[in-house]
């Protein structure tokens, strides 16, 4: 989980650094910032933990964390999808972050062929408000990183990054 979390961390940098809207950048880099504090203290805990032995208190304190961790990524995607959605510059060089723009343009294209086809198929009631019922939701970016294939042959066994692994060779 803390591995994970520090992924989620450098996706959300690689964001907040090509995001052409300063407020979004500003916003993600502060829940960046949040869920890198939550996930040190994640890893910080289950060391504790392993250290001082089993107790219901410990254990219950780490699984708050670890809540606490995953709520922290959900706040990073939506504000990356809110990055996304106002734009992204074009990366450097560096394959791992135009990896990650071009995983983040993958998922604003399915975001605005899915808002075409539900302006084609209007189900509007009398008002001209659009009907619940029946509607497919919005891609999220969550839901994008779900359906990834795990890769786990590129995953290190390890916590720490290696150099030549990118941030999208975890299965978020």
């Amino acid at each position: 989980m803390v591995s994970d979390g520090q992924v989620v961390v450098k996706f959300g940098n690689i964001l907040a650094k090509h995001c052409l809207d300063q407020r979004c950048s500003v916003e993600l880099l502060r829940t960046t910032e949040h869920t890198q504090s939550i996930s040190s203290q994640l890893g910080i805990m289950a060391r504790v933990k392993a250290v001082t032995g089993e107790s219901k208190a410990s254990s219950e304190l780490l699984l708050s964390n670890m809540q606490n961790l995953i709520q922290a990524v959900q706040h990073v995607l939506r504000a990356a999808e809110a990055a996304c959605v106002k734009g992204l510059g074009q990366p450097p060089a560096d394959p791992e972050e135009e990896e990650v723009v071009a995983f983040c343009q993958q998922w604003r294209k399915n975001l605005t062929q899915h808002r075409a086809k539900e302006a084609l198929n209007s189900d509007r009631d009398e008002l001209g408000l659009r009907k619940t019922r029946g509607a497919k939701a919005e891609p999220t970016l969550m839901s994008l990183v779900q359906e990834q294939p795990p890769r786990s042959r590129n995953i290190p066994n390890h916590p720490s990054p290696r150099k030549g692994h990118t941030v999208m060779d975890r299965h978020l």
